[in-house]
């Protein structure tokens, strides 16, 4: 069997377009992370600062992510039947689930934060806010460094989240409930 060189003129037809354009996101060469936000596939470089405020939350939730045996990354979100592909500041996920696995759903997380950029604030205020409701992620925790507030949103429904804790200024500490039972500390964020 001889492999034909590709032709400028052939054309690719994929089969399943969500599909194919998750495959190849997944196979970005080099060290750039992508996600695929509403069919628009978005570069993610946080800054320091951006880092700073997943990582303080990482930090208080360890004691917790021991007790209820999850793990807390920025792995792969797929929201199956869309054009999204997320990755977010920090999910908090069952140890058993991540052993191999390429990409979770919203539903499997117990916990998922964003953090807000000056280039993608309305996208996490708006656009992840609904979805991760709509795809059932149980707590979306917002840290909107521009506003400098955080919002706990819980209960997913068709029509976005029904219980909103916030905003609340940095500063003021904020309750996860269970199965966290704790309090963050946002002074620092």
């Amino acid at each position: 069997m001889s492999v034909q060189p590709h032709s400028d003129t052939a054309s690719y037809v994929a089969d399943d377009p969500e599909t194919a354009l998750k495959y190849a996101i997944q196979h970005v060469r080099g060290d750039d992370r992508v996600q695929i936000v509403e069919g628009v596939i978005e570069a993610l470089s946080p800054t320091w600062d951006h880092e700073n405020a997943a990582d303080l939350i990482r930090e208080q939730i360890g004691p917790t992510l021991r007790r209820l045996d999850c793990r807390a990354g920025s792995g792969n979100l797929d929201l199956p039947g869309s054009s999204n592909w997320y990755v977010p500041d920090l999910a908090v996920v069952p140890r058993d689930l991540v052993k191999g696995a390429r990409a979770l759903l919203p539903d499997q997380t117990l916990l998922v934060v964003e953090v807000t950029s000056d280039s993608n604030g309305d996208t996490d205020r708006i656009v992840k806010r609904r979805r991760y409701a709509e795809y059932r992620a149980p707590l979306y925790l917002l840290v909107d460094r521009q506003e400098r507030t955080c919002t706990l949103y819980s209960e997913p429904g068709d029509l976005g989240y029904t219980e909103v804790h916030g905003p609340h200024p940095f500063g003021t500490p904020i309750r996860l409930p269970e199965p966290f039972d704790l309090e963050l500390d946002t002074s620092e964020f």
